[in-house]
């Protein structure tokens, strides 16, 4: 049976991309990085991190990056993250993100005019 499927002389590749390859097949990795962020955010969801977003999570792995690496590099760096990385990340973000004034406990004195 295999036999039959197997062709004896092999099939021309064509060596010329198309003109919207390029453009699919980055279509194709920004949707495959999605799915996988968001299926490591539903993963953290079941753990019990039910405010974590694919978006946060690309972010978080994304962000020692100087330029793309290759598919399966994102993707083993995706699946391979671990909670405390990731809240780690997240608190180190809370931090610098704060204004200057955000990291002052609010007072319990009422503001005199």
């Amino acid at each position: 049976m295999i036999e039959e499927h197997m062709s004896e002389e092999p099939a021309e590749e064509s060596t010329e991309p198309e003109p919207d390859d390029a453009l699919h097949s980055e279509a194709a990795l920004t949707a495959a990085i999605e799915e996988v962020c968001q299926s490591k955010a539903e993963e953290f969801h079941l753990l019990g991190y039910e405010q974590v977003t694919a978006v946060e999570i690309w972010k978080c792995v994304s962000q020692k990056y100087k330029e793309i690496p290759p598919l399966h590099r994102v993707i083993n760096d995706v699946l391979t993250l671990k909670t405390n990385v990731f809240m780690n990340w997240l608190m180190i973000r809370a931090y610098t993100e704060a204004g200057p004034d955000d990291d002052q406990l609010p007072s319990s004195k009422p503001h005199r005019s």
